[in-house]
């Protein structure tokens, strides 16, 4: 279950600059594996080619802001780390507002909300604020003031793509795979309560005779899941027989399943068989609503038994890849009634 112990460790984990590499990821892996010590942390190397993609360089930021005329600072990625976009180019440099306000990220819908954006694989730079925020900048300063702009970040060639896996051996060698995802910067829904309830069940798996293995991956979503079939499709296609994404899982609205491609697995039937016997109401998703790893387990030529559970599905909360989504939305109560399921 998620003890308190372990709710106040994904809330001392929300800060931490999570990507589909870097530092975060890794800092993010270590104090998992201080929880359950059987994970084992794993690299692929940047550029190394995976079907059709490739590992991109490890990316890292030291510091970036904007700064106006008076040395004050207005947008400050130690503030929140979604205040940059994601895989950011290095920029320094000054720019007068106009030019500023062209690359400023906002929601005119939610103008409270400091939206989440990448940039993985084409180059560029950015920053995102609330939208209220923009607007404050419009009024405030003339056309001709001027901001200085500082991104200190830096892409390593020869860096790599980490990612977390643990193995709990049963009496079978066929295998339940457990996948999640350990890439977003301060979320708790869409990052932290997948990898939450999935260590969770990790520890409570390791202290019982299982009838299966169960092997659980914590991955960069979808080039780390890429990467992951890549290295191990000999081996998932012989020997799982069954599971499950954990992704959107902690808070306290609804219960969500998305299926399997054709819908007609042993995921499928023990995924609709525990939502009935634990009395929960859930709502069903068509693998054409698919957007997790789901979509990468599924396709075509590797062809994994592989659902998703959620409680709000991604996509269907308003706070979802905002500043929005935090430890108000993501609760106890929330991640148990994950586990549980």
């Amino acid at each position: 279950m998620i003890t308190e112990k372990l709710y106040n460790i994904g809330q001392k984990l929300f800060p931490v600059n999570r990507s589909i590499t870097g530092h975060g990821t890794v800092k993010t892996l270590r104090v998992l594996k201080s929880i359950v010590p059987k994970l084992k942390i794993k690299k692929i190397k940047s550029g190394k080619k995976i079907f059709d993609w490739l590992v991109p360089p490890e990316w890292n930021v030291n510091d970036a802001f904007v700064e106006d005329k008076f040395g004050d600072k207005i947008i400050d990625i130690k503030k929140n780390n979604l205040h940059l976009v994601g895989y950011s180019s290095p920029a320094k440099l000054l720019m007068d507002k106009s030019n500023l306000l062209k690359k400023l990220n906002s929601l005119e819908k939610q103008p409270n909300a400091i939206p989440y954006m990448t940039s993985y694989y084409k180059k560029y730079w950015g920053f995102c604020v609330t939208e209220n925020q923009k607007k404050l900048i419009k009024k405030k300063y003339k056309d001709s003031d001027m901001f200085k702009v500082k991104i200190d970040s830096n892409f390593n060639k020869k860096g790599s793509l980490t990612y977390g896996e643990i193995l709990i051996p049963g009496k079978s060698k066929k295998e339940i795979l457990i996948s999640t995802y350990i890439c977003h910067p301060q979320m708790a829904n869409n990052e932290l309560s997948g990898p939450l309830v999935t260590i969770a069940l990790a520890k409570y798996f390791s202290k019982k005779k299982n009838k299966k293995t169960i092997r659980f991956i914590f991955i960069p979503e979808t080039i780390g899941a890429i990467a992951y079939i890549k290295k191990n499709l000999t081996h998932l296609k012989k020997n799982i027989i069954g599971g499950y994404v954990l992704t959107c899982i902690g808070d306290e609205k609804n219960y969500s399943f998305l299926s399997t491609k054709y819908n007609n697995t042993n995921s499928d039937f023990a995924a609709e068989k525990a939502f009935r016997e634990c009395k929960i109401k859930y709502k069903k998703y068509s693998f054409l609503k698919r957007g997790s790893d789901e979509r990468q387990f599924n396709s075509c030529g590797v062809d994994l038994p592989i659902a998703s559970i959620m409680r709000t599905k991604y996509g269907e909360y308003k706070q979802y890849h905002t500043s929005l989504d935090d430890f108000n939305l993501v609760t106890r109560k929330g991640l148990n009634g994950g586990f549980k399921i």
